[in-house]
């Protein structure tokens, strides 16, 4: 899944040599065999963060966005929704943390939910909020996700 506004549409390349990087780690690792922690696929251009957690409700998961670096969510095992809204939508609840690189929201009236089961991403841009780790309609569930930041 990729989405965004028609006004981003030529901003980035999502076939650049970063992302196919990206792409070919997730194609050929045995994703399911990784341990938690961070790998470093070129340096802190291209990382990827391999988490273990059960899913929560909206009240626990918080809208963020990011300024320096592209979020590719992968669902290894698991699955849950995971929300959308243009950041330029959302109402801040926290100040920029420059140095996680992260900015917190409040809950918006409005948002759109994806469910991501095994197999499937999601990749955001500095413009777009998200909120993961959100559990479906079935409950909390157990999930392994390799998250990896592509530095714009």
């Amino acid at each position: 899944m990729l989405t965004t506004g028609i006004a981003f549409a030529d901003k980035y390349d999502y076939l650049s040599e970063k992302f196919q990087k990206v792409y070919a780690f997730l194609r050929e690792t045995d994703l399911a065999s990784l341990p938690l922690g961070t790998i470093h696929l070129d340096g802190d251009d291209i990382y990827a963060m391999v988490q273990g957690y059960t899913t929560m409700g909206p009240d626990e998961c918080r809208f963020e966005s990011h300024k320096n670096y592209f979020d590719l969510q992968y669902v290894v095992e698991g699955e849950e929704l995971f929300g959308y809204a243009p950041a330029d939508t959302l109402e801040p609840a926290t100040e920029y943390d420059a140095e996680r690189d992260v900015l917190f929201y409040k809950e918006p009236e409005k948002s759109g939910m994806v469910n991501l089961k095994p197999g499937d991403f999601a990749i955001v841009a500095p413009e777009d909020g998200h909120a993961p780790r959100r559990m479906t309609a079935n409950g909390p569930c157990e999930i392994k996700k390799i998250v990896v930041k592509i530095k714009i």
